[in-house]
């Protein structure tokens, strides 16, 4: 058997002040595997997610992470450009830094930026991208480094329904070309139903897991899959869980 990408194992996170915001919490991530965590505001996801990456460690619990340095990639909510550099220098910074040539660094920026549909504005500013462009962007600088693990944090919340529509069904075209694993949080279970085929609910915080939804249909999704018996069934499960994780006490 593959080993997992990633792992986190009893893990507890305790912050000063505030007590303990995550766990006990358990994941494990295969590799090629996309799993969404919803739940309520305050739950611990985004702490998920930097514990993948590591970029915090827990207070109790362990984290194995396999990607190497380089081959973990994150994208915010907000899509955190440079605003003084180019669409094609912002692609471009994460291969500098890796000390990667500057021609192949070039290269590969183009490249990534044609794969989210932005090859045309390669030379424009962050303030001369619309919202969905400028989160296109932010994916083509993740996926620029080519990740064996990409963790998205809330990415098209601040997107209107038909850009945030487009841009899944385009991550999940990329996904196909290079398999990462993905971990992806979202509060809309409908998004986390058409994304992922593992959907995992948390308890209010301290973030626990409530349990989990297999979304057993293929990836990328069938064209009208929404409209679906099994989607429609994924996502009342779903959504029926949240609501009584949310009722219990954590």
């Amino acid at each position: 058997m593959t080993a997992p990408v990633a792992a986190l194992s009893d893990v507890e996170v305790d912050y000063p002040g505030r007590g303990r915001a995550l766990g006990p919490f358990d994941l494990t991530l295969a590799q090629g595997e996309i799993v969404a965590l919803v739940g309520p505001s305050g739950c611990g996801k985004s702490t998920v997610l930097r514990l993948l990456a590591g970029l915090e460690a827990p207070t109790r619990g362990i984290v194995r992470r396999v990607a190497a340095r380089g081959e973990t990639a994150v994208v915010f909510q907000a899509p955190t450009l440079a605003p003084w550099l180019s669409a094609a220098a912002n692609v471009t910074l994460p291969l500098e830094l890796a000390g990667v040539a500057r021609p192949e660094a070039r290269l590969r920026a183009r490249e990534a930026l044609r794969r989210v549909g932005l090859a045309d504005a390669a030379r424009a500013r962050p303030a001369q991208l619309s919202g969905g462009m400028a989160m296109r962007a932010s994916l083509a600088r993740a996926l620029v480094t080519h990740p064996k693990l990409l963790l998205l944090d809330e990415p098209f919340a601040a997107l209107d329904e038909i850009t945030r529509r487009a841009l899944a069904d385009d991550l999940l075209k990329i996904w196909s070309e290079s398999r990462p694993a993905i971990v992806f949080v979202t509060h809309n279970v409908e998004e986390a139903v058409y994304m992922a085929g593992r959907v995992v609910v948390m308890t209010s915080g301290p973030g626990r897991s409530a349990g989990e939804t297999v979304v057993d249909a293929p990836l990328p999704r069938p064209l009208a899959f929404r409209t679906t018996a099994m989607f429609r069934s994924a996502a009342e499960a779903i959504s029926n869980r949240l609501a009584d994780s949310m009722r219990r006490p954590a």
